[in-house]
This record gives C-alpha cells, sequence and structure tokens, in this order.
C-alpha cells in the first residue's frame, strides 16, 4: 500500500504526466454531461416509463455502450458508435481492397492521414442515417412532441446526433493526443463504467433484504478472479525466439566477430481482442432486430416464435450453444485477417534474423502460422467462455444488469482500455526514472521490438 501511494505521488510530481490526466478527466465529464441533454422535441417523462434496457437486443447493447444516453434521447446518444462502425468497415475493406490496404501499410503517414479523412467522412454517413432510424424509433415509442413540426424535428435532431456524434470524435481524437491512452476506446470505457456503481449498488441492496450478504461478497470475490483471468488472455504471448546474425566489430585485422542479438516475436493468445464477441453479437441479433422492425418495433412479434424468443434470452442454452461456437469462428477467421505470417517471415529477412532451426522465407513463414493455429484453439475457447460469462452469472441469480459485467464485450473492452492506460502511464514514470506500476517495471507482455508487427495484413 505504501509503495502504491509513493507511485501516486509521482505521477502528480510529474508536470506532463498531471496536466494529461487532468485534461483527460475533464473531457470525459463533458462526454458524460451530453449525456444527459436532451433532444429538443422529446419528451423525457415518457422514455422513463419505457421498459428499454433489455441488454440482449442491439439496442440494449448500444444503451450500454454509450452510458444510458441512448435511453435518454440526449444529444450524444448515438455516442462515438458511427465511429467504430467506420472504422471496422474501413478496416474490413483494407483486407480485400488494394487501395485501402495500401493505405494502410505502405503509404506511411500520408496513408494513415487519408485513412483517417475517409473514416470521419463515413462516420458522418453512417451517423446521418442511423439518426433518421433512431428518431423513427423515438417517434414510434410516443415520446415525441406533437407541438412541435415533423419537418423541424427531423431536420433539427438529425443534425444534432450528427454533430454529437462528431464531437465525441473529436473529444476522443484530443484525448489521444493530449490526454492519456486511446481516447475513442475511453469515450466507450466511460460509458460503461458509468453503469457499474448503480449495477452493483442494486444487488448490495438485493442481497441486504435477503440477508445473504456473505452470498454478495463470494459474488464480488468472483468477479474480481474473472478480471484477473481476462487480463492473463488478454496479455498473453507465445513467445517465438528468434536470433539476429553475427556482425563484425572493427575493422581491417583487429575486426571480430559478435554474436548475434537474441529477441522474441510475442504472437498473442487473443489476437482477435474483442472483435470476435461484437460480430458473434450482431449475427445474434439480426433476427430478431429483423422480426422487430418488420412489425414496427412491436416487442410481441416474437413471441409466437419460440426458436426467436430462445435467441433473444441469453441465459437459454440454444443462445450460449450457438454464441459460443460464433466466438470460437470468428476468433479464427479475424486472427487469420490480422495475423500475417509472411509479414513476420519478410520483416525476419530484411532485419537478418531467423529462428533457431527454421529455414528463412516460405518454411518461417508456415511455422510462425502453425503457431498461431495452435494457440488460437485455446485463446478462442477461453474467449468464447468470458463472452458467456454473464448467462450463469445471472443463473446464479445475479440481476441482468450487474451480471453483464461478469463477462462479454463489457469485461473484455474495460480490461483491455485499463490495461493501455496504465502502459501510457507506466511509460511517463520510467522516463523519469520513477518505479512503475509494476514490480518488473514493465506491464507484463509489452517488451519486445518485434510486438504488434502482422497486424493488419
Amino acid at each position: 500500500m505504501k509503495r502504491f501511494i509513493t507511485t501516486l505521488q509521482n505521477i502528480w510530481k510529474i508536470k506532463e504526466l498531471r496536466n494529461r490526466i487532468l485534461f483527460t478527466l475533464t473531457l470525459l465529464l463533458i462526454f458524460r454531461l451530453g449525456s444527459y441533454i436532451v433532444l429538443p422535441g422529446v419528451i423525457p417523462a415518457v422514455l422513463e416509463n419505457q421498459d428499454n434496457s433489455n441488454p440482449n437486443d442491439l439496442l440494449g447493447l448500444i444503451n450500454v455502450f454509450t452510458g444510458g444516453a441512448f435511453n435518454n434521447a440526449a444529444v450524444l446518444a448515438l455516442g462515438i458508435m458511427p465511429y467504430i462502425t467506420a472504422s471496422i468497415i474501413l478496416q474490413l475493406l483494407g483486407f480485400a481492397v488494394p487501395y485501402f490496404q495500401r493505405l494502410q501499410q505502405k503509404e506511411g503517414e500520408s496513408g494513415r492521414r487519408k485513412l483517417n479523412q475517409i473514416t470521419r467522412w463515413l462516420t458522418v454517413a453512417i451517423t446521418m442515417v442511423q439518426s433518421g432510424a433512431y428518431l423513427t424509433y423515438i417517434r414510434s415509442l410516443g415520446a415525441v412532441s406533437e407541438e412541435l413540426p415533423a419537418g423541424i424535428f427531423w431536420f433539427s435532431n438529425i443534425i444534432i446526433l450528427t454533430a454529437g456524434t462528431i464531437f465525441s470524435m473529436w473529444l476522443g481524437e484530443r484525448i489521444t493526443d493530449r490526454g492519456i491512452g486511446n481516447g475513442v476506446s475511453l469515450l466507450i470505457t466511460v460509458g460503461i463504467i458509468a453503469r457499474l456503481p448503480q449495477s452493483i449498488f442494486v444487488e448490495l441492496n438485493s442481497r441486504l433484504i435477503d440477508g445473504a450478504l456473505l452470498l454478495f461478497v463470494v459474488e464480488m470475490a468472483a468477479l474480481f478472479g474473472i478480471i484477473m483471468a481476462t487480463v492473463l488472455i488478454v496479455q498473453g504471448v507465445r513467445r517465438i525466439p528468434i536470433q539476429f546474425a553475427k556482425r563484425m566489430v572493427g575493422r581491417g585485422a583487429n575486426a571480430m566477430p559478435q554474436a548475434g542479438a537474441r529477441d522474441f516475436i510475442p504472437l498473442k493468445v487473443n489476437a482477435a481482442g474483442v472483435m470476435p464477441i461484437i460480430f458473434a453479437q450482431a449475427l445474434m441479433f439480426l433476427p430478431a432486430t429483423v422480426v422487430q422492425f418488420a412489425s414496427g418495433g412491436d416487442q410481441s412479434a416474437m413471441g409466437t416464435n419460440t426458436f426467436l424468443r430462445l435467441l433473444n434470452d441469453f441465459t437459454s442454452a440454444p443462445y450460449n450453444i450457438i454464441y459460443f461456437i460464433l466466438v470460437v469462428v470468428f476468433t479464427y477467421v479475424y486472427t487469420a485477417l490480422i495475423v500475417n505470417p509472411q509479414q513476420y517471415a519478410e520483416y525476419l529477412k530484411r532485419q537478418n534474423a531467423f529462428i533457431p532451426g527454421i529455414k528463412p522465407g516460405k518454411p518461417t513463414s508456415d511455422f510462425i502460422d502453425a503457431i498461431t493455429t495452435r494457440i488460437t484453439l485455446p485463446g478462442s475457447i477461453f474467449l468464447a467462455f468470458i463472452a458467456i460469462l454473464p448467462a450463469f452469472a445471472a443463473a446464479a441469480g445475479i440481476n441482468q444488469a450487474f451480471a453483464l459485467f461478469f463477462g462479454g464485450t463489457s469485461m473484455l473492452i474495460l480490461v483491455g482500455v485499463v490495461l493501455d492506460t496504465l502502459q501510457q502511464i507506466e511509460s511517463h514514470l520510467l522516463m523519469r526514472r520513477y518505479d512503475g506500476l509494476v514490480k518488473s517495471g514493465r506491464i507484463q507482455g509489452r517488451g519486445s521490438r518485434m510486438m504488434g508487427l502482422g497486424a493488419g495484413g
């Protein structure tokens, strides 16, 4: 505890780091305030009486990521989600379209700037389409004032929602440039965390009423254990040793051969990150979402179809079995897209390095591909298990809002973003010769010059 307090004091001593943290917290506060400013023409009292918080449908997931702004019909109701959608679309296009692939890999900084500009324009287009769909949804709830002319309501609110997303995107970029950590990820994280205190309080209150306080302690211990296990899967790497060729030191007769330096290729056990869960959830939501829109948003439309009702119940066995299989499959697919063994092999050849016992070129690429395939299996199974953990938590009697934090997308995003933020703080401390946040002097799994090579392939 004393060491932790000393570390906090060291963080406050570093002026640049202190300013970055305060700047980040200020922008995050502004972002949260935008989640409570209601759109003009919307009746908040009507929204409060609606039960739109089902975490298992598409709208409920968006509401979780926006910290409740979606259900509040706030000016930041769509949040940063259209930007995330645009980024995913362009990332997938980078695997299939040569033009985008060239921008991502070969054109350096100018290519990245052009890609960022395309992402922004695509975000605007996606936001305008989603704004229209969102306003239709709000109108179907009867939450729109009849006093405001329909034309003004649609035109003004589409502009406001689009401006809100652009403002959120701008906040994320400012946090990335002048704050601490990845700004876009932090905006999503703060939306998820905003619902955590209320969920814990509701769970604690229900346990106090039932006289089962010890059970609440057990639940918190289980949550801590799941967080630690998730950290392991996020940080876990398979190190492939590599060796650089010997070089001559000195000139002429005094030249002496020097042994080649050793390093390693860190292949992540979970290279796909949270994307397989997002894709699997989107696919699971698709049938029920199509039925709801076809029936004009009527939730009872699924009542006549038992299978659809089971797919919309994250505690049902069919839902979890299909979800588990989809996450495993998407993990393999996405890993194959972002991890490029040939790029590793070419990099090693350019650096005059090799894997001991493996010939350069295609044998090296095949060896890395085989290792990636092997480690992806346990990684995908563990990721799928994390994805369905909320169902087990709900089955154990935990309220649904709190059960969502026992796994799934929320858990992976929280752990990943917190680790990245800690890495940023760690680097500032170590640059100024202060002790880091961990005893080893760096966050585990982030110490090789080859880290991150092969992504985007």
